[in-house]
This record gives C-alpha cells, sequence and structure tokens, in this order.
C-alpha cells in the first residue's frame, strides 16, 4: 500500500486523483473517518474536541491500513502524532510517500478554508515546525507534494520501493533543468534498480559503465547487463581534457549513441568527467550516478555540476549536466581506504554547517567510523545538497554556499597540482580558514577539534608558500570582476554569501594554519 502523509495543503488530495488514474484503488482516511462519525471533521473538532478525533483517527487509520484492497491511503495531516499509527505505517507492506511543501506554501493554500487547525498563522507554523520530524521519520520517499503532475513522472519510481533491500529510501530532486530520484540504501548495487525498465535506468538503450580502475573491478558486475566498460585512472590527476578527450575516444570506438546511457561508477572524480563526457557526447546523452566514496555521495554525485581540472584551476572546464539517477550504496563506503573516507568527512561537517539545526547537532557529536552506519546522515546530506540546488541550479546566487571552504581549499589543492591532498583533507583546511575570516573564533576551534578527532588534517604543509595559495584563490572559478567572494559562516545554518575579503586577511588566515 501507498500511504500518503504530509501537512495541510500538501497536495494528498490531488495525488489521491493522479494515483487512481493508475487504476489504483485510492482512499481518503479523512472521508473514511467522516463515514463513521456521520458528521464533518470540522463538527467532530468543534463538540468533541481535538482529543477525541484522534482517538477515532488513529482507530479508522490503523484499520484501513490493514486492508488489502486499498492501494493508496491519504492520511490526514496530523495522523503521524499517533505512536500507533506509525508503528502500522513500519510495516513492510507499506511504501510512506511524504509529499513535501514549505510553511509559507502550506499557509497560502489553506488560510481561508475552514481547517480548524488553519485558523491563527502562528499556531500554524509552530504546528508545521513540530510535524516536519515526524514525516521525516515515517517516509520511505519524499516527494514534492504541488508539484505539477508528479506521480505521472514519479510512481515508478515509488512503487519500484517495494522490491529494493529494507531500509531504502527516495527522494525526489528537481530543479529549473529537470528532476531526478536518489536511492539511498544498503546492498542496492546488484538490485533491481539496474534491470532494464528500472526508474533508474531512463530510456531503452544500452547501459555503458564509467569507472575508475580501482572501483571497476569491485563492483562493475553489480550494474545489470553492460554494453561496455571505460576506465580511467583514479585519484584527481585523472581529471583533465586530456583523459576527457581519451574517454570520448573510447566512447566513439564502442558504439555509444545517442539513445544509451553512462553509468557513472565511482567517486567524485569519476562523477565529474562521466558527467562532463555524457554531456559533450553527440550533445548528450543521459548518465546514472552511482557514488562509491563518501565525498560524491554527500556532495559531488548530486546537482549536476560536471567538469575537468586545468593546471590555472579546479573544476575550470565544464558544464551543467543533472543525473538521470543517482543510487548511493553505502555499502560502498566500508570497502574504501581508511583516508578516502576520513577525507569524505569534511563535506559531510560542512553540510551539517551549513544546514545547521537537527543535521549540525547530530554530526557535531559524531564519532569517528560512525557514518558507516548512519545511512540516514547520508540522506540528509544528499536532501540538503538538492534542496540548494534546487533554488539555484546554475550556480548565480545561493548555491554558492556550497563553496564553504572550497575557495582557500581548492587554492590549495591547485598550488600543490592535486597530488598531495585528497579533495577532502584541502577543504578541511579551507573550513578552518573560512571560520577564521568569518570571526567565528569558537566555531573555528571547534571544528579544529572536529577535524582532528576524525583524522582530518588541521596544520599545513610547511612546505607550502602561503602566498602561493593566496594568489591561487585569485583563480577561483567564481571570481567575478569584483574580485573573489567568500562564503563565511559566523553561526550553523546562516551562511553569507559572496563576501569580499582582504588578500592581507586571506594570507593570516592560511598563515596560521602552518605549524
Amino acid at each position: 500500500m501507498i500511504c500518503l502523509v504530509g501537512f495541510m495543503g500538501a497536495g494528498k488530495s490531488t495525488a489521491l486523483v493522479e494515483l487512481a488514474a493508475h487504476g489504483l484503488h485510492s482512499v481518503d482516511a479523512d472521508s473514511l473517518i467522516e463515514e463513521r462519525a456521520g458528521r464533518p471533521i470540522a463538527r467532530i473538532f468543534e463538540t468533541d474536541g481535538e482529543a477525541a478525533f484522534r482517538e477515532l483517527e488513529q482507530e479508522v487509520v490503523i484499520g484501513a491500513l490493514a486492508d488489502p484492497s486499498i492501494d493508496v491511503l491519504a492520511l490526514g495531516g496530523g495522523a503521524v502524532e499517533s505512536e500507533g499509527i506509525r508503528e502500522a505505517l513500519a510495516v513492510d507492506a507499506h511504501t510512506v510517500v511524504w509529499l513535501e511543501i514549505g510553511a509559507d506554501s502550506a499557509w497560502r493554500r489553506v488560510r481561508n478554508s475552514k481547517r480548524p487547525l488553519a485558523r491563527d498563522e502562528s499556531a500554524f507554523r509552530a504546528l508545521f515546525a513540530s510535524r516536519q520530524p515526524l514525516y521525516e521519520a515515517v517516509a520511505d520517499a519524499i516527494l514534492p507534494g504541488i508539484a505539477r503532475r508528479i506521480w505521472d513522472r514519479a510512481y515508478e519510481a515509488v512503487r519500484g520501493l517495494g522490491d529494493l533491500p529494507e531500509g531504502t529510501r527516495m527522494f525526489w530532486a528537481e530543479s529549473s533543468g529537470g528532476e531526478y530520484p536518489v536511492y539511498v540504501g544498503r546492498e542496492l548495487l546488484g538490485s533491481p534498480l539496474f534491470r532494464e525498465g528500472s526508474a533508474a535506468l531512463p530510456g531503452s538503450g544500452r547501459s555503458f559503465c564509467f569507472t575508475d580502475e580501482a572501483v571497476g573491478p569491485i563492483y562493475g558486475e553489480r550494474l545489470g547487463e553492460l554494453a561496455g566498460m571505460f576506465a580511467v585512472p583514479p585519484g584527481e590527476t585523472a581529471k583533465t581534457m586530456v583523459q576527457l578527450d581519451q574517454s570520448l575516444r573510447e566512447m566513439a570506438r564502442a558504439g555509444v549513441t545517442r539513445a544509451d546511457r553512462l553509468i557513472a561508477l565511482g567517486g567524485g572524480v569519476v562523477g565529474d568527467l562521466a558527467g562532463f563526457a555524457a554531456h559533450t557526447y553527440q550533445r548528450g546523452i543521459p548518465v546514472i550516478q552511482v557514488p562509491t566514496s563518501l565525498v560524491a555521495q554527500v556532495d559531488s554525485a548530486y546537482g549536476g555540476k560536471t567538469g575537468v581540472d586545468l593546471p590555472e584551476g579546479k573544476n575550470y572546464v565544464g558544464a551543467f549536466h543533472l543525473p538521470s539517477a543517482v543510487v548511493s550504496d553505502v555499502d560502498t563506503l566500508a570497502t574504501l581506504p581508511e583516508a578516502e573516507l576520513t577525507a569524505g568527512m569534511a563535506e559531510v561537517v560542512k553540510t551539517a554547517l551549513l544546514a545547521g539545526g537537527g543535521l549540525w547537532e547530530e554530526v557535531a557529536e559524531l564519532e569517528p567510523g560512525e557514518i558507516l552506519t548512519r545511512a540516514d546522515l547520508v540522506f540528509a546530506c544528499a536532501r540538503y545538497k538538492c534542496s540548494v540546488v534546487a533554488a539555484d541550479e546554475r550556480d548565480t546566487g545561493l548555491r554558492a554556499q556550497l563553496n564553504l571552504g572550497h575557495t582557500v581549499g581548492h587554492a590549495i589543492e591547485s598550488v600543490t597540482s592535486y597530488e598531495r591532498y585528497r579533495h577532502g583533507e584541502a577543504i578541511a583546511l579551507g573550513l578552518l580558514a573560512a571560520l577564521r575570516l568569518s570571526g567565528a573564533n569558537l566555531l573555528h576551534d571547534e571544528i579544529r577539534e572536529w577535524n582532528l578527532r576524525h583524522g582530518l588534517p588541521v596544520e599545513l604543509d610547511p612546505s607550502i608558500d602561503p602566498a602561493a595559495v593566496v594568489e591561487a584563490v585569485q583563480f577561483d572559478k567564481k571570481k567575478t570582476s569584483r574580485g573573489v567572494g567568500f562564503v563565511l559562516l559566523e553561526v550553523p545554518g546562516k551562511p553569507l554569501i559572496d563576501r569580499p575579503v582582504a588578500d592581507g586577511d586571506i594570507l593570516a588566515a592560511v598563515e596560521e594554519l602552518l605549524p
């Protein structure tokens, strides 16, 4: 059974109509309650009070969840407050879909309705905030609630969740350039996601794998039927125009057509190269991102940024090319070298600093190695990244916040020819510099201790010239005629973008990193 949850105004009634068009027996729990009571819900509230309504709601909803004749059940916005209903939703036979909506949109949609809990805006917003964690906790899938005809595009992805390993979660990423499903879970490689006809494999063409020489032999056989495989050397030094040219020519010789698709299997380097190759090959073919590193699973696999490095700067040549799907199998993290897993933690803490709130609180207390058991944190980081991309896909404003720590971090990578530090290690140093430039001294010290606890660097190699790092900052790809704008952060959850910083201040922050 597909169970729809979400706040008032999220579009559950519309979803019932769209799903009924798929031939599904779709039922509104509120209608069942009114039938049982013989009066409207508003009248139940007025005469019996909310407590009596909730008791009746629990009884009716739990009964409906056990009814095998119902294919789709839409629950009232407050049904998830019932522990009994939450327990009933957890049954394997149910796929719980959270139709997500923002507080502003929800209020606009229901403020003139007769809903008893939508009469006072302040109370409405407080109720909205209190219910969000409950929706998050029960959801197997998250869809944009008021997206036009979303079920025409997302139904197969939701329906297919029942065939995937227990614990798999999916959310629907959308932005101005397109939309795609994101799956996070365990044992996803080798699962039905890689069978022809899966919602993760667009079109009817063949699948080709784009990977690196370290990852391909481990996981390449778990991607379903492949028509070919293209492997590049592992590491950032492979992200060049020369390697891109070589890979494109291999694709041409293998007979890849515009009807085919690339499966990008690997870390951030593979994702960037494969995405750029998919964007340019015959003017564009689909790419499915299958990230196997922590950096890629929490950050780089989402949002469609692709490209290669130049000696003058990181990611200087590239294009936006949204994936057709992202499949993050967190089991792959267990086979990462310890240093690679550690480096990925820099992107985890960066995302948590930007998001603030509960994500920051959880990550701040995270123990070394715990991320291997926290698919929920990988899912949360991916959702945050995609929410930012949705607001600014082309990186003209809000998306710049994702560059926190990257301005100095990329410069460190550049001056060391991408060989001395892994990407995450350089970003860990860049975060310390950014927090010092922000004047967030207490937060800087907290992140320094966090880095030490997780094995990330807190000191710059003394052979590196801080002045060379400052010079490399001037080649940051986000530089405009006004100069390089930094992302600063004084308080978790409140990034400040495009802030000018004097070269002398940058130099001082980098020099402070020296032992």
